[in-house]
């Protein structure tokens, strides 16, 4: 029987992590606690390739070798096994306590529930028409489209077999290279796994005590940034390589023009604006209702009134006057000169008589300074209290008269700037508006726009602190209850359905959680991970070089294990060791979410591949695929470099928002 490559290739690793096992347990004189916790490891890593449930077998694998640690002492057998089971139970209840994980199964719903609204379909669709005239505009169309369904779902399988079943065909009919479109269509799928509400960031900030609030900020600038280098390179390849993404043909950018535009002489190239406008004028309706004109001119439209209202929001904003509330400082101000007027304590010499207080003598007015920081009173007419009370450090007095009210300050100079970037911008979009445009916008607006609209409202209310991800992950499994709706989705087995797999999902990484934390317990007890930072510390590496080695560990180890099973057992090794270098764990989880990309196409675990290949038509073969996920690979590399070499891409947000 012959075996496939990618076996081969797994059981030589395995081979050589068993050959490394046999080494250490050979060359070591005397096998200490750390040592077994590394034998532990590797075990672990071997079994899981060979396919055991991965939860388990860090269940399984943890309470064995725990009972070993405890049993290896003086400790009885019975009392060892009462140490291991109440430290089951006690990591099982922690994990379970855990409130970040509720997120999980209400994101996973809302994608489940967007994945079955037909959304993706009509998305590529009004996407791929859009870009019609952008080099490899097939490709872009579905990294875009893979990029905002991956944020609202998610979830990496249900986007490569979806975006295998509608874009594939169509791209390989109009002529694409087989290995551009399975690479673009795979790590396109994976964008999910880091741009937000991504799992992954909430399984890393569980288990790295990583605020998810500043995961997701940082998370957005690098998603974005790794979607922008997939498209790039989409269109430098159809720009190079013409024959590998040959340009759509007339036949597939036409957008057939409803029949009552038709009545009115529309064509596809003519300008819609004008003719609505112009048809609206008595004898050119040609029988078609005047509501149905304003109808299609208010949607032709909407950029300006969206334009207007956005211009007039941020001109309130910007030129808004700030004015402090020291109303209650007046007040105790004022109540203390009245008592001290009525004591006649603060009385200026020569005028007690008086009995009040009265403008001081012009030679002792510029010995009563105001305060550091605080405005002096211009007015002559002011009471003589206003400079006789000192009022506390930074805070201005009270206005002099009744009668001065602040005034707006003038809008900045990059206001107008982007007023004026905006208007021609605005002008662009009218002046090529055709009827053809016209209608591929309708099309946006009812698939592309409304999924936006969800993610930005999910997105927003968790970044700018208006909801946690619990609270914002309800309000997308509602958005997606809506969503489903509105397009007329929404049934007993759909929900049936999504709550089931949600079900299904939710109970592996609670699973994944409770058996990395036993295993991280029992790894910890035998001493392993005070070895590995022997060992890594020995080596006395900078904090660069520390980065580069524990990047490239896990970009190994993407290549046998899925990423799940990289969070939940190797990250409780790495996370110690940063405050050694100086590392922030925010960052360190940005890199290994970007890094981890790899985890879905490298083989011989590639997933994605094997989504694809579940879909694809017979004559795509496995190989073609991972050849077209390769250059992928690469790219996701230099992404990591330039989130390294340039950290504010995606430290800038969270310091601006919540430093």
């Amino acid at each position: 029987m012959k075996i496939r490559k990618e076996l081969w290739f797994g059981f030589s690793l395995m081979a050589l992590i068993l050959a490394a096992v046999l080494i250490m347990v050979l060359k070591v004189e005397v096998m200490t606690n750390g040592h077994y916790g590394l034998l532990m490891l590797s075990l672990v890593v071997v079994a899981i390739m060979l396919g055991f449930p991965t939860a388990f077998t860090l269940m399984g694998m943890g309470i064995l070798f725990a009972f070993f640690a405890y049993h290896s002492g003086d400790q009885s057998a019975a009392g060892a096994l009462k140490q291991t089971l109440d430290l089951m139970v006690q990591r099982a209840f922690s994990v379970m306590s855990n409130d970040v994980l509720i997120s999980i199964p209400l994101f996973v719903f809302m994608g489940y529930l967007v994945e079955r609204a037909n959304l993706i379909a009509k998305l590529f669709t009004s996407l791929h028409l859009a870009l019609a005239r952008v080099p490899g505009s097939l490709a872009v169309a579905t990294l875009v489209t893979c990029a905002v369904f991956a944020t609202a779902t998610g979830i990496v399988g249900a986007v490569v077999t979806l975006m295998g079943l509608l874009a594939m065909p169509q791209m390989l009919k109009a002529g694409y290279d087989v290995r551009l479109t399975a690479g673009v269509i795979t790590a396109g799928g994976c964008l999910g796994i880091l741009i937000p509400p991504s799992v992954l960031l909430i399984v890393y900030g569980a288990t790295a005590g990583v605020s998810v609030v500043q995961l997701y900020a940082g998370a957005f600038f690098p998603g974005i940034m790794l979607a922008g280098l997939y498209i790039l390179y989409a269109i430098l390849v159809a720009k190079i390589k013409p024959a590998w993404a040959p340009p759509l043909t007339t036949e597939q950018r036409f957008v057939p023009l409803p029949s009552e535009l038709l009545k009115l002489g529309a064509t596809g190239s003519a300008s819609a604006l004008a003719g609505l406008l112009k048809a609206l004028k008595g004898k050119n309706n040609q029988g078609v209702a005047t509501g149905y004109i304003l109808r299609q001119l208010g949607v032709a439209l909407l950029p300006a009134l969206l334009f207007v209202a956005v211009a007039i929001a941020s001109y309130q904003s910007v030129t808004m006057v700030k004015v402090d509330d020291t109303t209650g400082l007046t007040s105790m101000n004022e109540i203390g000169s009245d008592e001290s007027s009525s004591s006649g304590d603060l009385a200026e010499p020569g005028h007690e008589e008086a009995g009040g207080l009265s403008e001081p003598p012009s030679d002792t007015v510029d010995t009563l300074a105001a305060p550091p920081g605080s405005e002096p009173d211009a007015s002559a007419q002011a009471p003589a209290v206003a400079d006789s009370v000192a009022l506390p450090p930074g805070v201005a007095p009270a206005p002099a008269t009744a009668g001065e009210t602040p005034t707006s300050p003038p809008a900045p100079q990059g206001y107008w700037v982007g007023l004026g970037v905006g208007a021609l911008a605005l002008a662009v979009f009218y002046g090529i508006l055709s009827y053809t445009r016209l209608e591929v916008f309708k099309m946006l607006l009812s698939s592309f726009f409304p999924l936006l609209i969800m993610i930005l409202a999910v997105l927003g209310s968790i970044v700018f602190g208006l909801a946690t991800p619990t609270e914002a992950a309800a309000i997308g499994a509602l958005g997606g209850f809506v969503l489903a709706a509105a397009y007329r989705q929404l049934s007993f087995n759909v929900v049936k359905e999504s709550v089931f797999l949600t079900a299904k999902t939710s109970a592996m990484v609670c699973w994944l959680f409770v058996g990395s934390a036993i295993f991280s317990a029992a790894f910890a007890l035998l001493g392993g991970q005070e070895l590995v930072e022997q060992w890594v510390l020995g080596m006395n590496l900078s904090k660069t070089e520390f980065l580069i080695l524990s990047q490239i560990l896990i970009f190994i180890l993407g290549w046998p294990l899925e990423w799940t099973e990289i969070i939940v057992i190797f990250m409780p090794i790495f996370i110690p060791l940063l405050d050694n270098f100086g590392v922030d764990p925010l960052f360190f989880g940005l890199l290994v979410a970007l890094n981890l990309q790899t985890a879905f196409l490298s083989p011989p675990v590639a997933m994605s591949a094997f989504y694809l290949k579940g879909v694809a038509p017979k004559h795509v073969t496995l190989n073609q695929i991972f050849a077209g996920m390769l250059p992928f690979m690469g790219i996701q590399v230099v992404a990591i470099v330039l989130l390294y070499m340039f950290p504010g891409i995606g430290l800038w947000l969270p310091e601006v928002l919540y430093k």
